[in-house]
């Protein structure tokens, strides 16, 4: 008889994804939530926090590429990048095949997820150990408030606004975020999916627009996430997500980075949204 692993999502008690499961691999408590891995029948190894799917071997390339890509396509000359969140260490895999990029920030609230992906997620947390990349384990929050105009990119990778990443989302945060980047600096947060949170991302907008002069929404598809979908807020000091992207493909030798999801016409895509949330979040139309 088949095992299911059951979520049931905690913003929308309405909806649950199942996923099915030949055994756990390993679970523990750790100060701050419950850290458990499963050994799927389709979908490879899986990563739970508090019994809320984060990434499965199968599809994490949906998510982990477009959260990385394209706000470091987007600038112009991307060298310092901050990563809140992001403990499985597959956005850091990511970041540091730009060639741009030298110093790689991953702030972690905790460091036991770091070091259970390492041990169970090798080919996600596989370039965590990179001597462009220094790992921090400490609050983003307070890490964003003590350093000021220092990152080119920022890019939140966190959970769902409950629990240890709720202040992720609030006002204050993206104002820490703006001050701690550069005078061209661009701002990446995971945002949800765009129709059954739509007055989460509306909210997320509505804070980004108080300092940042360019916002947007853009989404990617990830089976294993409630709707099959999530989405990330761009914010942004000066660069559209667009005006950088043929220049900055050029300069990367991307033929070899053996992606699975992102390409210059996803990267466009991507911001193309149904009318009703265009309409919703009060955000550009993107002209193709």
């Amino acid at each position: 008889m088949t095992e299911w692993f059951v979520e049931k999502l905690n913003l929308a008690q309405h909806i649950k994804t199942q996923v099915s499961i030949k055994s756990k691999l390993y679970e523990e408590k750790s100060p701050f939530q419950s850290i458990s891995i499963y050994e799927t029948t389709g979908f490879g190894r899986m990563l739970t926090l508090d019994d809320v799917i984060m990434c499965t071997e199968k599809d994490e390339f949906g998510y982990h590429e477009m959260i990385a890509h394209v706000p470091l396509f987007a600038h112009n000359h991307p060298e310092k990048v901050l990563v809140i969140g992001g403990g499985d260490g597959g956005t850091v895999r990511e970041i540091v095949k730009h060639k741009t990029v030298k110093h790689v920030v991953m702030c972690e609230i905790d460091e036991r997820v770091v070091e259970v992906s390492k041990k169970y997620l090798p080919t996600m947390s596989c370039e965590l150990n990179n001597p462009k990349v220094s790992l921090v384990f400490k609050d983003g929050f307070q890490w964003v408030k003590e350093h000021k105009n220092e990152y080119d990119v920022i890019i939140v990778d966190s959970s769902d606004p409950v629990g240890p990443a709720e202040v992720l989302f609030k006002e204050e945060f993206i104002k820490y975020c703006y001050e701690s980047l550069k005078e061209n600096g661009i701002l990446v947060n995971q945002a949800e999916h765009m129709l059954m949170f739509t007055d989460i991302i509306k909210e997320l907008i509505q804070h980004g627009k108080k300092y940042f002069p360019i916002q947007y929404y853009y989404n990617t598809l990830v089976p294993t996430y409630p709707g099959g979908f999530i989405g990330f807020t761009f914010f942004s000091k000066r660069f559209s997500p667009f005006e950088n992207l043929d220049q900055r493909i050029r300069e990367e030798n991307i033929e070899n980075w053996n992606l699975q999801y992102y390409t210059k016409e996803m990267h466009k895509a991507a911001f193309v949204l149904p009318n009703a949330v265009q309409k919703a979040l009060e955000i550009p139309k993107i002209n193709l």
